[in-house]
């Protein structure tokens, strides 16, 4: 175990806390189990780390590993944890536990066998913890590490420190905190750089390779975290790469299930299966224009990639705005608040608000009459009335 940890005071050195995400607080939560999902990229371990350097005694109580290490490729984890609270240890963190074949159960036998371990986990978004994990799901606090939001990196960025913004807030008080804002920054300017490249901490890097990467780390969340976790044959792993391909050119699109299929090679079962694959590693949203009964394999109604970064980084094509526009508004939305297409307008959201998205010259004709009807519109740094600045609703979380 000295290699070990050997190798998480290596990761600790190079880890800062300068920016940390608001997410850690629940980690300092005394949940003796807590799980943290999220796409590829957008800071899982990071976060781990930093809640140790922060918060964690550094001595041998404490240790982190990564299950994509080879070395647990024939070693069992149960027996690695025994031998860790022999030792004395108190807290274990474990990154990627979608790597470790039946993780779930592992953790679950680990949480059972030792009441004065605390475990602390990673792992992909695709993770669902449905019936088989129930047992899991009853032990563990389960949250949701998303990207970056336009907030999060004003604060990054620009040293700023806003608090997230009720949406009630946005629509009712949108001059006050735009007035506030604007004495400080150029709200369009940066929310062009954050549609670019401000989605996923790791641009701060080297926003010059960004994009390579981004294209990158979406292709091995395919062939590694969803044809792993799932199971998945080379044959649905090569139609996931080529839908995705297709998408990256198309979307937001009103997808033809059937023509989608025919163009991939697919049946159109199959297709329906590999868009909820895709939503599940995040790579896309699928949005309906009802708001209950939805099964997880029913035709979505409308097609987003994940974010806007997204939009740069798979397509080979110019981004277009108005479809940019909209990925980001869902991009900001979903993660707080139930989202689905309107009949008039585009989005309804918490069941009570209609949005509809557009430009600065963009007019209320289509939600005129409508009750609790707002416009988000692009290229305006201040609103008027129920016309507020896009850039805005990412201030949400």
């Amino acid at each position: 175990m000295e290699k070990q940890f050997s190798y998480f005071n290596q990761r600790l050195a190079s880890v800062s806390l300068n920016q940390v995400r608001p997410l850690i607080g629940v980690l300092n939560q005394p949940h003796r189990m807590i799980g943290i999902k999220g796409a590829r990229g957008v800071g899982k371990t990071t976060l781990l780390l930093q809640y140790a350097k922060q918060s964690l005694p550094l001595d041998q109580r404490t240790l982190y590993v990564s299950l994509d290490d080879p070395w647990f490729s024939n070693r069992s984890l149960t027996e690695f944890a025994n031998d860790f609270v022999k030792q004395g240890g108190t807290t274990l963190l474990l990154d990627e536990v979608h790597h470790y074949p039946d993780w779930s159960e592992h953790l679950k036998f680990i949480y059972d066998q030792f009441p004065d371990l605390r475990i602390l986990f990673t792992g992909s978004s695709v993770l669902h913890i449905d019936s088989s994990t129930a047992d899991l799901s009853r032990r563990a606090v389960f949250r949701t590490l998303y990207g970056l939001s336009f907030r999060e990196y004003l604060n990054w960025t620009y040293g700023m420190q806003l608090e997230p913004v009720p949406l009630e807030a946005i629509l009712s008080d949108h001059l006050d905190i735009a007035r506030t804002i604007n004495e400080k920054i150029r709200p369009i300017k940066v929310f062009r750089e954050y549609t670019q490249s401000g989605v996923y901490p790791f641009s701060f890097e080297n926003n010059e390779i960004f994009l390579g990467k981004l294209r990158e780390t979406s292709r091995i969340a395919i062939e590694s975290d969803l044809r792993s976790y799932h199971q998945l044959g080379p044959d649905m792993v090569n139609y996931l790469l080529k839908l995705l391909s297709v998408l990256a050119d198309t979307v937001p699109l009103v997808p033809n299930i059937t023509k989608l299929s025919e163009r991939i090679g697919s049946t159109r079962n199959t297709l329906i299966h590999l868009l909820d694959y895709l939503e599940k590693a995040q790579i896309i949203h699928r949005l309906y224009k009802q708001a209950e009964g939805i099964t997880r394999l029913q035709k979505p109604d409308k097609l987003y990639l994940n974010d806007p970064n997204l939009m740069f980084a798979l397509s080979w094509s110019d981004v277009n705005m108005g479809a940019l526009r909209e990925t980001f508004f869902v991009h900001q939305v979903r993660p707080v608040s139930p989202l689905r297409l309107a009949k008039r307008g585009d989005f309804i959201v918490n069941e009570k608000f209609t949005i509809e998205i557009g430009g600065k010259n963009t007019t209320d004709k289509q939600i005129r009459t409508l009750d609790n009807a707002y416009i988000a519109a692009d290229d305006i740094e201040y609103g008027y009335g129920n016309k507020i600045p896009l850039w805005m609703f990412g201030l949400l979380y």
